[in-house]
């Protein structure tokens, strides 16, 4: 192995063991065991790699496990010179995986909240909509994380999610629809209880679901 791939597996983030994990050679066991099951031989020449390199993706893929989603907001600030208008990050794209059947669920976030006192860096609204969408999730659930989890860190006045995306789980399997969007919203605060609030909300994000999402 090259000294650079080295270093890259040195440095990769590797989940935590412990609490009934499994390790990473039984994960890899497990993979050949699905590769068996499928008809194929985990021991030919193009699956002999096979295991090893689904048991990264999957650190990727459900990389969310190991993060809180409270401690990403915990860094806030205060000095936004009397700032109280809406703050906006739409069109965040994510990759989640359904709970179900462990197919893709693709598409964009689009994430609000009124200020009350602090305000917090853009990107953490990214890495918020992340450390949720790296799970095993359903669409209705992982909305109501991120809305309930900005809410309660912030405390701001109001708190508004949208999620669009399009699941395989339909489009691959199943009823085999493709095209097809699953739009979800949660609404907090002011979001919920003003209508003012919550149409310029929508009309910052233009229409949810109207656009396409791609189901790759």
């Amino acid at each position: 192995m090259s000294d650079a791939k080295n270093a890259e597996k040195n440095t990769r983030k590797k989940p935590k063991t412990g609490a009934g994990r499994p390790s990473r050679e039984q994960a890899e066991d497990a993979v050949r065991v699905l590769l068996r099951w499928a008809g194929d031989d985990p021991a030919r020449e193009g699956l002999i790699d096979t295991p090893a390199r689904v048991v990264r993706a999957y650190e990727e893929f459900f990389a969310g496990y190991d993060h809180d989603p409270r401690e990403i907001l915990s860094r806030t600030f205060s000095e936004v010179d009397g700032y109280d208008e809406m703050i906006v990050l739409k069109d965040i794209r994510f990759e989640s995986y359904c709970e179900h059947h462990m197919v893709p669920i693709i598409g964009r976030a689009h994430v609000a909240y009124l200020p009350e006192h602090r305000v917090v860096g853009i990107s953490k609204l990214a890495r918020l909509v992340d450390a949720f969408a790296k799970r095993l999730q359903i669409q209705e659930k992982m909305t109501a994380q991120i809305a309930d989890t900005l809410n309660e860190v912030l405390q701001p006045k109001g708190v508004g999610v949208i999620l669009e995306a399009a699941h395989q789980c339909m489009s691959t399997r199943g009823v085999h629809k493709a095209g097809v969007t699953m739009v979800t919203s949660r609404m907090l605060g002011t979001f919920r209880s003003d209508p003012s609030t919550r149409r310029e909300f929508l009309a910052i994000v233009g229409n949810p679901g109207v656009m396409s999402v791609p189901n790759t």
